[in-house]
């Protein structure tokens, strides 16, 4: 499809939107993460006014010497300081940069020793044994301990945490053998174990992450304005000197506005931009100041239908809308065909566990659509609301595609864009929503990160997806200890939602990224992470 053609369909699309987006560019008073007015304004004295010098430097006085500074936009706000809170991927692969845990992954998915130095397991993969690296520093300057170990471990057990509790349910307890060695014991044996001890390690004394976030990471945080920024700057004492922060200030600027965002990396306000749409690639193709780089988003992205409401709580319904909805002509028209179509929640970088098969059970069937809903007791179709975050231009473009192709089996959807820290509160976190489209990342290179939220009971199970076989079917995935066995019950839990259209799955999107040229170094990771520290200065 052309630009023009796709330009103007757009601006049907948005003309007809009957919802009107919510202000938010002046709100200085923190999000829903809690964050009070005092620490997301006053740390951030001097944050916004620092200004970047065409090289890429900051001057610091007349003696001071010069400081390499990248400036980052991000689309939306941080939800949470705090790592074991945060819920939102955009706000995981910042935080990246500044919380470590045992372990850590590389850019080619290999998880490396981070603050353990080393790990074992038994020989039924029921107890992991850690030895923890010597004199790693926090950013306070305090040495690591086996205490802040079990505190954090146990602290994202605990019920009000979020991240990271699915995939730590299997945790029985958390043991200190001596000062240097951490014993992690498993309620079933679990040889894929030991990635999710990416889980953040902060010191147990913190009595306040949210307002004073301290961890072990290449970066250090210095200052948050909330609904405008965050700052980190250069740890000097980091562990790892071969991965250590190469640019002494990073600057998240956030930022949604496409055209704004545009100009920035164009004249040179703004470095570095993950997500880029098309049509913002060929604006900027022609600089020369900015290079775009291209990979794999490394995402499920689906219309995530809330299982529990009406009509969406019948297989059938759901079964209509996948046979309805065409991720070609969706990545045709929004992506210049660029992507990769998926048939359950499972991306393609996830190798053995991802099943390409399943990307065509549903190929596109209008008769058999209608067949389905007239099945469910919806012969003449039904109207439904689709919640999509405003902040996230490709979402908001694919639904005005979506409303298209659902209208062919007499379906009308109505749009409703939200603001980001409203989808995560009323969709993510009440599950009041009917129906919404976003892309799902996994924490770790494990198929329980992407597949632990559809257990019946899981507590971020926010489309209320409920099967006993698929609960089956994930308990033996758990249980195996041979590869073989784990990875076909992995396969099997792919296959129920497939064949259940527990959602309407789509497509993993093109991560196109813009980086100034005055930068290098820029590594596309296999997970949604944004790993600054590898980015240098070009020569």
């Amino acid at each position: 499809m052309t630009t023009g053609r796709r330009f103007a369909a757009v601006c049907v699309m948005l003309a007809t939107m009957t919802v009107a987006l919510s202000a938010c560019a002046g709100d200085n008073q923190g999000s829903s993460s809690g964050t009070s007015a005092a620490s997301a304004v006053e740390n951030t004295a001097g944050a916004a006014a620092s200004t970047t010098g065409g090289d890429g430097t900051t001057g610091g006085g007349t003696d001071a010497p010069e400081r390499s500074r990248i400036t980052i936009a991000i689309p939306q706000d941080i939800d949470s300081l705090d790592p074991h809170i945060a819920k939102a991927a955009g706000t995981r692969e910042v935080l990246f940069n500044v919380y470590e845990g045992l372990v850590k992954p590389d850019e080619n998915g290999n998880i490396l020793p981070a603050i353990a130095s080393e790990y074992s397991m038994n020989e039924d993969a029921t107890v992991y044994t850690f030895t923890l690296r010597e004199a790693v520093l926090f950013h306070d300057g305090t040495t690591v301990t086996a205490e802040d170990v079990k505190y954090s471990l146990e602290r994202c057990m605990d019920a009000e945490s979020a991240a990271y509790q699915s995939t730590l349910a299997p945790v029985k307890e958390v043991n200190i053998v001596d000062e240097h060695t951490v014993e992690v014991v498993l309620t079933n044996g679990d040889t894929d174990f030991a990635p999710i001890l990416t889980t953040a390690v902060i010191p147990a004394a913190n009595e306040d992450p949210e307002g004073n976030p301290v961890g072990t990471g290449p970066y250090r945080y210095v200052a948050r304005k909330a609904m405008q920024s965050l700052e980190l700057e250069k740890f000097e004492d980091y562990w790892n000197k071969d991965r250590a922060a190469q640019i002494d200030e990073c600057y998240f600027k956030i930022e949604s506005d496409v055209n704004t965002l545009t100009m920035g990396l164009q004249n040179g306000t703004i470095d570095m931009f993950c997500r880029l749409t098309t049509e913002q690639t060929e604006q900027l193709s022609g600089s020369a100041d900015v290079e775009i780089l291209e990979g794999a988003m490394n995402l499920v992205v689906a219309v995530y239908l809330n299982n529990a409401e009406a009509p969406f709580d019948d297989a059938r319904v759901r079964q209509a809308l996948s046979y309805a909805a065409d991720p070609q002509e969706l990545m045709d028209f929004v992506l210049d065909g660029k992507g990769t179509a998926v048939g359950s929640s499972m991306f393609p970088s996830f190798g053995k566990y991802f099943d390409d098969s399943l990307t065509d059970t549903y190929a596109v069937d209008i008769e058999k659509a209608k067949a389905l809903l007239a099945e469910a007791g919806y012969p003449d179709g039904f109207t439904f609301t689709l919640t999509v975050p405003s902040n996230y231009d490709q979402y908001v473009e694919m639904s005005g595609v979506l409303r298209e192709e659902f209208a062919r089996i007499g379906v009308t959807m109505e749009i409703q864009p939200v603001e980001w820290n409203s989808w995560l509160d009323d969709v993510y976190g009440g599950r009041n929503y009917q129906a919404t489209i976003v892309g799902v990342d996994a924490s770790t290179m494990t198929a329980a990160a992407m597949l632990s939220r559809f257990r019946s009971t899981a507590h971020n199970n926010f489309v209320n997806y409920s099967s006993a076989a698929y609960d089956a079917a994930y308990d033996r995935a758990l249980a195996a200890t041979d590869d073989a066995e784990k990875t076909a019950a992995y396969k099997e839990c792919l296959q129920i939602l497939n064949e259940d259209a527990a959602n309407v799955y789509l497509m993993d999107m093109p991560n196109l990224v813009a980086l100034n040229k005055r930068f290098t170094g820029y590594a596309f990771y296999p997970l949604y992470v944004q790993d600054i520290a590898l980015i240098g200065p070009a020569q």
